[in-house]
């Protein structure tokens, strides 16, 4: 294999962000090795031994599989033993990448990745200013741009430590500034994140909290966030939580397949929708629906639509609430 696609990989760490990137470089490095790789994702706690042995065996039309343990340290102890015996002899045809959250917790299986020099990638929370900053400055990098010290400083000022945030902000400002980012385009776009307050306002509505959703929207508008985006991240908060409601219970990693969503985005979603009912859904959806519209030109005052359709989802939230 290329030293871009080791056969066995070891991520090590609980940032989502950070596994979710290096996961995607390895489906993308087997993908350009062979288009047809096939991928599969499997939560550690919830594989059974034959799913595991017929995934590790060669493939008879000796496709390229690339296999992702999630949370590898809850694996039982059967299939910790399987996954270490391979590790000492794997197949060339496949890449196996073991997640791991690098505690005590099923430490025997990192011990044997290490052992077989699996390819390490450390995906551990950042920490201190310092290293946020080189992560900014990282982010505009692989975004095609440069950006001044001053200016990472700023950014992780205006958008805070969430790296998701961070790395959004990085590859919008790399595109809005030509490449080149300085301190002045970061306040550009500190006045301006709609992609950011957007969201949290809808954060705030879809678990009810109508004080901190409306102070929220107020704050968007005063930035100058148009009321469309605001509108649109509101719709997507409710339809998510209804798709993944309707999904039924499950692995994350597993609905986030069938959903086409990250795994971080269906856990958030699982989470939000802790005592939203069918009815009360319905009734959100349809405000959503509603203030689309309005924001589009049906209301004559959006912002004052906006704030209505924030209270009609947070009252439906209670619409034969579970308790």
């Amino acid at each position: 294999m290329t030293a871009e696609l080791p056969p066995l990989r070891l991520v090590v760490g609980d940032e989502e962000l950070l596994i979710a990137r290096a996961i995607s470089d390895t489906v993308a490095a087997a993908r350009a090795v062979d288009r047809e790789t096939d991928v599969r994702e499997l939560a550690a706690a919830d594989i059974e031994p034959g799913v595991i042995y017929d995934l590790l065996s060669p493939s008879l039309f000796a496709q390229r599989r690339v296999i992702i343990v999630h949370k590898g340290h809850e694996a039982r102890q059967d299939i910790a033993d399987v996954l270490s015996s391979y590790a000492k002899d794997p197949d060339e045809s496949i890449t196996l990448v073991v997640v791991h959250a690098g505690g005590a917790r099923g430490k025997a299986l990192l011990t044997a990745m290490r052992a077989a020099k699996a390819d390490e990638i450390e995906c551990k929370p950042l920490r201190g200013a310092s290293e946020r900053i080189d992560f900014v400055r990282a982010e505009v990098t692989r975004a095609g741009g440069t950006i001044s010290p001053p200016a990472a400083a700023a950014l992780l000022d205006a958008v805070g430590t969430d790296l998701r945030e961070l790395a959004a902000a990085c590859s919008q400002l790399a595109v809005d500034a030509g490449g080149h980012v300085d301190a002045d385009a970061v306040a550009r776009y500190h006045r301006g994140r709609a992609e950011v307050t957007g969201f949290a306002v809808a954060d705030r509505a879809v678990l009810g909290d109508v004080p901190g959703a409306l102070e929220t929207l107020r704050w968007a508008l005063n930035i100058g966030v148009a009321h469309v985006l605001v509108a649109d991240a509101l719709a997507d908060g409710v339809r998510t939580i209804a798709r993944v409601s309707s999904a039924g219970g499950g692995n994350p990693y597993s609905l986030a397949t069938s959903l086409g969503m990250p795994p971080w985005k269906v856990k958030r979603a699982q989470t939000q929708a802790r005592g939203w009912t069918d009815a009360g859904l319905t009734a959100a959806l349809s405000a959503v629906a509603d203030v689309n519209a309005d924001v589009k030109g049906v209301a004559a005052d959006p912002g004052y639509a906006l704030e209505q359709a924030i209270r009609r989802v947070c009252a439906a939230r209670r619409v034969g609430a579970r308790r």
